[in-house]
């Protein structure tokens, strides 16, 4: 039983949580640009946090599914449609055999991410199933999804198994049902439409003129179209260095934030090189990286300033609200009678 491309959107592609452990042989991580949306999404249809599933790129497919399963959509809002019937995001679904999912206009952010109960079943390629474009490693034969792919699901976890019997007790043949559990907003990300994404300086931030030091902080800076998977370019006011000075490359990660001899930032995302040569004037916090892969291109990002105790005090609270999710879920049996 499987997934049915019905239409395959602008960009929509197999992504789990990324293929690590292989950076020392020039092979990148991948993975979901929105990780916190693709957990939690697969802990709503009862799955592991890290099964693949899909990411949805500013225009949505049309999918027929062909067996019976839950669903879930979370991080972007791309008007989702089960049958011709809007959906919540951040819910579970049942969607009957033969439904079909469809996607309207753009609300909030760019990027939707599908769970499907038993998650996406493709040949796991270094430990991933997640799809590198550039090389044609992993996802669905490498690619992008084209029309009349059809794509195997996992079997469903017994927690799966039963949520579906616990929308079964509500759903009609035509439209499912949606839960009456949801994520709590609060434990959302801030997503905007023009964010404010907290910074920590990174190690090569002294080397920066102050003048380019306080532009960082008090100017915006635009995402231009030539921004990616790889990386988000910037324009702005440009962050000059005091003295040209040649850097050895050394090791980046997702959200470190290098400046090129332009002085235009760049930050760097899922689909990252394994080493970067030019200056690094900050590091995202990671619970803010959600806000800049939901950030479309021509948003204007303002940066704040945080310590590093400050950015891993929130993700400390941010993983705790997930395993208080992820505790709740697995109790739904008695709090749903």
């Amino acid at each position: 039983m499987s997934l049915l491309i019905e239409k395959p959107g602008l960009l929509t592609t197999v992504q789990d949580l990324g293929r690590f452990g292989v950076q020392k042989y020039g092979v990148i991580v991948s993975g979901a640009m929105d990780a916190f949306a693709l957990r939690i999404a697969n802990l709503l249809v009862g799955n592991a946090e890290g099964e693949a599933g899909l990411e949805i790129t500013l225009l949505g497919p049309v999918i027929r599914f062909e067996r019976t399963t839950l669903i879930s959509l979370c991080g972007g809002d791309l008007s989702p449609e089960l049958n011709g019937v809007p959906i919540p995001l951040w819910r579970t679904v049942l969607a009957p055999k033969g439904s079909v999912l469809a996607f309207g206009p753009m609300k909030l952010g760019c990027r939707a991410y599908l769970a499907v109960g038993g998650g996406v079943d493709v040949p796991a390629r270094m430990n991933s199933r997640s799809t590198y474009l550039r090389a044609g490693i992993g996802g669905y034969e490498g690619r992008a999804l084209a029309v009349g792919d059809r794509l195997s699901l996992g079997e469903m976890t017994p927690q799966g198994s039963q949520i579906l019997g616990l929308l079964a007790r509500e759903a009609s043949k035509e439209t499912g049902a949606v839960s009456r559990w949801a994520v709590f907003p609060e434990m959302l990300p801030k997503y905007a439409a023009n964010p404010i994404v907290q910074l920590i300086p990174g190690e090569e931030y002294e080397l920066f003129q102050e003048q380019s030091q306080h532009d960082l902080w008090q100017e915006e800076f635009a995402v231009l179209p030539q921004s990616d998977r790889m990386g988000y370019r910037f324009k702005g006011r440009e962050l000059q260095l005091n003295h040209s000075k040649e850097m050895i490359s050394s090791a980046v990660t997702m959200g470190t934030v290098q400046v090129p001899p332009d002085g235009n930032p760049i930050i760097l995302m899922a689909d990252r090189q394994t080493t970067g040569g030019y200056p690094k004037i900050g590091q995202v916090a990671s619970v803010d990286l959600p806000l800049l892969a939901q950030a479309s291109l021509g948003a204007r990002v303002r940066f704040q300033k945080v310590t590093l105790q400050e950015a891993q005090r929130q993700w400390i609270e941010r993983e705790t609200a997930i395993q208080t999710l992820r505790e709740g879920l697995e109790q739904l049996e008695t709090s749903y009678r």
